[in-house]
C-alpha cells in the first residue's frame, strides 16, 4: 500500500473520488438529532478495502474543513502508517497500556485539518483493548477535539474487535468487496453487529470495476443524464445488496 491509494489526496475528479464526497454528504446529513462524530468502519473479511475507505473517506471530511482524526484501531494486521507512510512505533496501544498522552501522539499528515493516531506495536490481546473502558474514554476524548473521528477496525465477519468498537462509536460503516466477498458472509457481519446494537450507517460497496460496464459508470451515467436503459446494471447492483 503506499499512498497512491489516496484518490482524493491527488484532487482527482474521478468517480471513484466523486463517491467518496458522496459518503462524505451523505454522512454528515445522516443524522438529525444526533450528530455522527464517531464513525468505525469495518468489513465481512480481509482485504476488502477498508483502510482505503478510511483514508480516503476521512480526506473528504478534511476537505470539507472538518477536523477529523484517524485511529488505526486494526490491532491485528495494521495498515494506515502504511497508507500514509508514516511511523507507527507509538500508537494506540502504547497510549492505552503505556497511559500516555495521546494529544502528543497525534502525527500530523500534508493533508490540512487531517491527524493520524497508528495502531502502535501490534498486542497479545487486541480483543481486550477494543472492548476495554481505557478504548471507550479515549474515543470520548478524541471527540471532544475533532469533528470527525474514523477508526479503521478489523472485519466484523472474523473477529469480534470490529464490533466490540461499534458498540460504543456513534456509528459503523461496513465494507463489502463486489464480486470478493459471499452474500452470506456481508450478512452475517450485519449480524453480529445488529447483534451488538450497533448502529449501521449503511453499506460501502467497494472494487466495482470503473469501466464501461461496471458499476460507477452506470450510476453516474444515470444520475446526470437520466438513462435507465441498462437493466443487467440493476440487476448488478441488486446482487450484491445485504
Amino acid at each position: 500500500m503506499s499512498r497512491d491509494n489516496l484518490i482524493l489526496n491527488r484532487g482527482t475528479k474521478s468517480v471513484v473520488a466523486e463517491a467518496y464526497r458522496v459518503l462524505r454528504t451523505n454522512i454528515m446529513f445522516s443524522s438529525i438529532d444526533k450528530k455522527i462524530t464517531s464513525i468505525a468502519v469495518t468489513s465481512s473479511g480481509p482485504g476488502e478495502g477498508k483502510s482505503i475507505t478510511v483514508s480516503n473517506f476521512a480526506i473528504a471530511l478534511a476537505q470539507a474543513g472538518s477536523r477529523v482524526l484517524i485511529v488505526d484501531a486494526d490491532l491485528r494486521k495494521p495498515r494506515i502508517h502504511k497508507i500514509f507512510n508514516i511511523s507507527n512505533s507509538v500508537g494506540l496501544t502504547n497510549i492505552i497500556v503505556q497511559n500516555l498522552d495521546w494529544k502528543t501522539r497525534v502525527q500530523t499528515t500534508e493533508v490540512k485539518n487531517l491527524g493520524i493516531i497508528t495502531s502502535g506495536p501490534i498486542p497479545p490481546n487486541p480483543s481486550e483493548i477494543c472492548g476495554s473502558e481505557k478504548m471507550k474514554s479515549l474515543i470520548n476524548a478524541f471527540k471532544e477535539e475533532f469533528d470527525y473521528v474514523i477508526i479503521d477496525t478489523p472485519p466484523a465477519g472474523v473477529v469480534t474487535d470490529g464490533a466490540l468498537v461499534g458498540a460504543y462509536t456513534d456509528g459503523i460503516i461496513l465494507v463489502v468487496a463486489s464480486g470478493d466477498v459471499e452474500i452470506e458472509a456481508a450478512k452475517r457481519a450485519k449480524g453480529l453487529l445488529d447483534n451488538v446494537k450497533a448502529n449501521i450507517l449503511g453499506v460501502v460497496l467497494n472494487k466495482i470495476p470503473a469501466n464501461d460496464n461496471g458499476y460507477y459508470k452506470y450510476y453516474y451515467y444515470t444520475y446526470y443524464h437520466e438513462d435507465n436503459s441498462s437493466k443487467k446494471e440493476k440487476k448488478r447492483k441488486k446482487k450484491v445488496t445485504v
